[in-house]
């Protein structure tokens, strides 16, 4: 194996729309999504027979027939069938997870290409019975003869038949994702007026990239859609302030459908390479993955569910020397409007990373102008696994345009945080110089 590093090239990505559960994709799977998306990106960097050393990547809401999801997914494709699929799954920064690990074996010349992934759709989530119902079931499967069977029903009522849908709660606090957010937000005192005009923002630059026609290398059409359906382009914050609170009725909620993800279906996917393996195939390279890094940090106990971005930031700055402000974009996810601006006061806050980051000063203020500047998961959707290669294919491609150096922040259910850094091909060569 070769001991010396490489330099782990970013190919770039590709996506379908994203839209709003339930709607123009309601009758899509996971597996027809990702395969719709792995071919699009075969079409764009002209894969059709070429083995990728790895395809890793996966859905949260998943069936149990999708056990295989990554490697049927290629099997659909025009990639060689030699090309292996990798599910696996990490919430929200699934497809972030998935690069980090391919970026590591490309590092150390384990491989030479691979593509992180992912799929979600809630539009199709499984629909189970009750326990009490599913084991009457197996029982009566595993029956010897019909009296055994009918024994397998014996006390049976109607009530067990009500379907379970699957829950959008932590299973170890009950509160969903929107509950811990709200909680997030009134522990940091965010207004919904901050959080309102985030969302209004994170519209219009979103709206602004399609006109531009920057979107247009970054979505594949699909079923006919060419859009992002969650999009608002006539968005008004006159009318977001009049919308009634999601999670807390109390008086004191400020989350609201618009300063928070809607429900998403759509897919993504990411290419990476050794340089070798890029100039072999006369692929250009739009930024380089230079680390990356996960934390968790107990939401049980009562830290913020989606605060782990914030300890995984800092442990990235502190390994590669670096500090917030050396970055000229930040895409941080907006699961919620709320937990943006969460993790912006943290980063500021002296107290919190003195306890949290084990810093003596604060990470301090970022420039806002440069934060999520195409839009993000606000406007475009958030399809929990996709999610990871949406922002990494965007934060390439702007690189490869201004050059510079990117930081992603991602959080994820569990209170864990995905961060990376990514540096266009100038920033790259200063590097290799100094």
């Amino acid at each position: 194996m070769n001991q010396t590093l490489r330099r782990v090239a970013v190919i770039g990505g590709l996506r379908i729309p994203f839209c709003r559960s339930n709607t123009l994709f309601a009758d899509k799977s996971n597996l027809e999504m990702l395969t719709a998306v792995l071919n699009g990106l075969v079409d764009k960097y002209h894969l059709a027979g070429v083995h990728i050393d790895e395809a890793v990547g996966g859905a949260v809401v998943t069936h149990s027939r999708d056990w295989n999801l990554a490697r049927e997914a290629v099997l659909g494709t025009k990639l060689a069938p030699t090309t292996p699929g990798i599910t696996m799954q990490q919430a929200c920064g699934t497809s972030l997870q998935a690069a980090m690990g391919l970026a590591a074996k490309i590092a150390v010349g384990q491989i030479d290409s691979g593509i992180a992934m992912g799929s979600d759709t809630t539009s199709d989530a499984p629909i189970v019975f009750k326990e009490k119902f599913a084991h009457r079931l197996v029982e009566a499967q595993n029956a010897r003869s019909f009296a055994d069977r009918l024994k397998a029903f014996k006390g049976f009522t109607p009530g067990e038949l009500a379907p379970q849908p699957p829950s959008v709660a932590e299973p170890r606090t009950g509160l969903s994702m929107g509950q811990h957010a709200e909680l997030m937000a009134q522990e940091w005192h965010i207004s919904r007026a901050e959080q309102d005009k985030l969302a209004f923002e994170s519209h219009k630059k979103a709206a602004a990239a399609y006109r531009s026609g920057y979107m247009d290398d970054l979505v594949l059409p699909y079923a006919g859609v060419y859009r992002d359906n969650n999009m608002r382009e006539d968005i008004n914050l006159e009318k977001m302030a009049s919308l009634k609170t999601s999670f807390d009725k109390s008086g004191r909620g400020t989350l609201t459908a618009a300063n928070s993800t809607p429900l998403t279906d759509g897919a993504a996917a990411v290419l990476l390479a050794s340089e070798e393996w890029a100039t072999s195939r006369g692929l250009p390279v739009e930024a380089y993955f230079i680390d990356a890094q996960t934390s968790a940090l107990d939401f049980v106990a009562g830290e913020g569910l989606l605060m782990a971005p914030t300890v995984a930031v800092s442990q990235l700055l502190l390994r590669n020397g670096l500090k917030l402000q050396d970055f000229d974009f930040y895409e941080i996810h907006e699961a919620f409007a709320a937990q943006v601006l969460a993790t912006l006061k943290a980063w500021e806050d002296p107290a919190y990373c003195k306890t949290h980051l084990g810093r003596d000063e604060p990470l301090g203020p970022i420039d806002r102008s440069r934060l999520n500047v195409h839009g993000s998961s606000l406007a475009f959707g958030h399809p929990f696994a996709a999610t990871g290669a949406r922002i990494l294919a965007n934060l390439a491609k702007l690189l490869s345009r201004h050059g510079g150096r990117g930081l992603i922040s991602i959080c994820t259910a569990g209170g864990m945080g995905v961060a990376a850094i990514l540096e266009g091909k100038n920033a790259a060569q200063m590097q290799l110089a100094a």
